[in-house]
């Protein structure tokens, strides 16, 4: 399992200059497909959205589907404002910044309550929204291009849950190993992404 680890860290760290790419200037992606292809060509992104599900897999039980929920809603409230013309300060490190702490949690095995988990991970949504909806602003239907960002990141969210799930299994040692190798690369990528 280790080597199929070392291997995903190393596709992760390789495609790292792609991450630059994933922020187009406004207008450029105009329907429902590059909606549902935005979140996917971003390192950031696939980053942070895969470390939600897993992070909500940690936490079990009903953060199973709420803190996913509560990034979805966050994403759509921050689309929302960045598609009229409300930039964020920040975004990009923003964005960086919850690759890197998301990561970090998965690593530690941190659990927290459902409340505070919602909204940790609503506060970084904004932050992705914001850059999703800002680069929607040529749409002919905004609706459609939120539609499909809000597709592909549950469907992030739930890659993220079966990974979490796997990790989460009891069986001591490799799971726990399995766990901080994951969000501890995640957080070195999330930190060379905010390094730039």
């Amino acid at each position: 399992m280790t080597k199929y680890l070392t291997a995903g860290l190393a596709t992760a760290l390789a495609m790292l200059p792609m991450a630059a790419l994933a922020h187009d200037a406004p207008g450029a992606h105009i329907d429902a497909v590059h909606g549902f292809l935005h979140p996917l060509t971003g390192l950031d992104h696939v980053l942070a959205m895969v470390a939600v599900g897993i992070f909500a897999a940690q936490l079990g039980g009903r953060s199973l589907w709420a803190v996913p929920a509560a990034f979805v809603l966050a994403m759509i409230a921050g689309g929302v404002i960045g598609h009229y013309g409300v930039q964020l300060p920040m975004v990009e490190q923003g964005i960086a910044l919850s690759v890197i702490l998301m990561g970090l949690l998965v690593a530690a095995g941190v659990k927290l309550p459902v409340g505070p988990a919602m909204a940790l991970v609503a506060v970084f949504a904004v932050f992705h929204g914001n850059a999703h909806g800002a680069e929607g602003i040529g749409a002919a239907s905004f609706a459609g291009y939120a539609a499909g960002f809000v597709l592909a990141t549950a469907l992030l969210h739930a890659a993220g849950a079966v990974l979490g799930s796997l990790l989460e299994r009891p069986g001591g040692t490799l799971s726990r190993n399995a766990r901080r190798v994951v969000g501890g690369a995640g957080a070195v990528a999330g930190a060379a992404i905010l390094l730039g």
